[in-house]
């Protein structure tokens, strides 16, 4: 499977954006997939992430209640909805997926995902 991330941009702090992971293969379907950011000089962060059918997502603290993770199998995609956005989430995001049918907290864990997007950057302006 190979990942390519888009959708980022300079936004000012309160406004929003989607993020969208476009995969390539015919069995995206079975994957489920993470989106994770890294903001300079820190470690890498746990986003959002979404299960193979849709039916669980999981978010971090720090997005909880501002972004939505959507998939949508058909078009091969995974979207992030991003809103309220605060100059904090300045980073670059990236999207990752794992082939599995079962869904769980592992999902939080950078470690789980095998295929990585070479990410996009997301800058919030105060």
């Amino acid at each position: 499977v190979q990942l390519q991330a888009s959708g980022g941009g300079l936004v000012q702090a309160g406004g929003s954006l989607r993020l969208s992971c476009a995969a390539s293969g015919r069995t995206f379907s079975t994957y489920a997939v993470g989106w994770f950011r890294q903001a300079s000089g820190k470690e890498r962060e746990f986003v959002a992430a979404i299960s193979w059918s849709g039916g669980d997502t999981y978010y971090g603290d720090s997005v909880k209640g501002r972004s939505t993770i959507s998939r949508d199998n058909a078009k091969n995609t995974v979207y992030l909805q991003m809103n309220s956005l605060k100059p904090e989430d300045t980073a670059v995001y990236y999207c990752a997926a794992h082939f599995t049918l079962y869904s769980g907290r592992y999902y939080y864990t950078d470690t789980t995902y095998d295929y990585w997007g070479q990410g996009t950057l997301v800058t919030v302006s105060s």
